[in-house]
């Protein structure tokens, strides 16, 4: 039998534009909901189009929308649900914040080499800010603060989806967020 031990826990997976985040998410999502363990996936894109639903991406407003965002995820977390932040968070202070806020934290960072991002890149967002149409892409033209101390770094170059997964479960289990 496999139970989520106490209050909710949160894990936030990080990583430059097209490293895997959504990818991996939703898959661990799904690998722990068919073991009995419900997650909510908080997802950047997702949640934009409610939270500033004609981004401008300055500064202000990207403080504001991952302030909005660790506190959904603190309120949730908070009331026994478990949390999947699938967001990029391009500077430190906004995952350590979480991390200071939500007692039961966990940050993945998934290490992508830029160029296999703009190769992997379904929305066209590296062609767009190369082409200047889009101009606050972190990686590109702001900056992407790597975490100094993620408690697990996958990269997503070498590691396919599934291994990536099987390495955030049994970082959960060693943590104490599930137990197998």
């Amino acid at each position: 039998m496999v139970v989520s031990l106490g209050e909710g826990w949160a894990i936030w997976i990080t990583g430059l534009p097209s490293s895997g985040k959504s990818t991996i998410a939703r898959m661990l999502s799904d690998r722990l909901r068919r073991i009995g363990i419900n997650t909510q996936i908080l997802e950047s894109d997702e949640l934009r189009r409610i939270l500033t639903p004609n981004p401008k991406y300055t500064e202000e407003e990207r403080d504001n929308f991952y302030r909005a965002i660790t506190y959904i995820g603190w309120l949730l977390v908070r009331n026994g649900v478990n949390v999947i932040f699938d967001a990029t968070a391009n500077k430190r202070r906004y995952r350590d914040e979480a991390r200071r806020m939500i007692g039961r934290f966990m940050e993945v960072y998934l290490e992508c080499p830029l160029d296999v991002c703009i190769a992997r890149d379904r929305k066209g967002l590296y062609r767009m800010a190369l082409e200047g149409s889009i101009e606050t892409l972190p990686g590109v033209q702001v900056p992407y603060e790597e975490p100094l101390n993620p408690d697990l770094k996958l990269n997503t170059a070498v590691n396919d989806p599934e291994s990536c997964v099987e390495s955030i479960i049994e970082a959960m289990r060693s943590r104490g967020f599930i137990q197998l």
